[in-house]
């Protein structure tokens, strides 16, 4: 394996980890409990 691939193959873990952790640290951080949309498809209520 040359040295380029191996920079690209190091680089895209580190953009999944980095993917990963943000979609992590988006999902920890939802309040708990009722969330209520109002939109041009009608009321959406979700439960957290």
């Amino acid at each position: 394996m040359s040295k380029n691939a191996l920079y690209l193959v190091i680089g895209g873990l580190i953009v999944a980890v980095i993917a990963l952790g943000i979609y992590v640290y988006r999902e920890e951080s939802k309040p708990d409990g009722i969330e209520l949309n109002i939109g041009e498809r009608g009321v959406s209520v979700e439960t957290n």
